[in-house]
């Protein structure tokens, strides 16, 4: 397990986040939907929008941190409703290949269980994106069907988190 922390974002958090999807912007590109120029022009605006989802419980969003406080990675639950929720990560190129988001998905399902009290996880993943599909192969996602992101094809997956509760 490589060294980081995860930590449900807060305000501070915002300049390294910043910096991480800045520095990672082609690298995510290549693999996932670019989130396009507005998103880092209006990215204050983005963080309070999400710190506002976050407090009425409608999503989470955690960072990775590295021990000197740059963001690695983060990994996200939205659309929490209903005891479930869909969760999406992403790492930066630098810890890419050392395990961080097999590590943070095993951490953040317990956590899904016990502090938001959720039954099930959803993700999907691009058909093309042989990390991300083996991420969730390896912590317990079962394939569920087929999906289109962003015009790619992609796959579905679950994870019942009862042996958590």
């Amino acid at each position: 397990m490589p060294a980081a922390e995860i930590q449900l974002l807060r305000e501070e958090h915002a300049p390294a986040l910043l910096a991480f999807e800045r520095d990672n912007r082609a690298w995510f590109a290549a693999r996932v939907p670019d989130r396009g120029d507005a998103y880092f022009a209006h990215f204050d605006e983005r963080v309070r929008a999400n710190l506002d989802e976050q407090a009425a419980g409608v999503c989470r969003f955690h960072v990775l941190l590295a021990p000197d406080g740059a963001v690695l990675g983060r990994i996200n639950l939205f659309d929490l409703v209903d005891g479930a929720a869909d969760l999406g990560y992403r790492v930066a190129e630098r810890a890419a290949g050392q395990g961080l988001a097999t590590w943070a998905v095993r951490a953040i399902l317990p956590l899904s269980a016990t502090r938001y009290g959720l039954a099930t996880l959803r993700a999907a993943s691009r058909a093309d994106n042989a990390a991300s599909r083996a991420v969730l192969a390896r912590t317990g996602f079962t394939p569920t069907g087929e999906t289109r992101l962003s015009g790619h094809p992609g796959l579905t997956y679950a994870r019942d988190l009862a042996e958590f509760r």
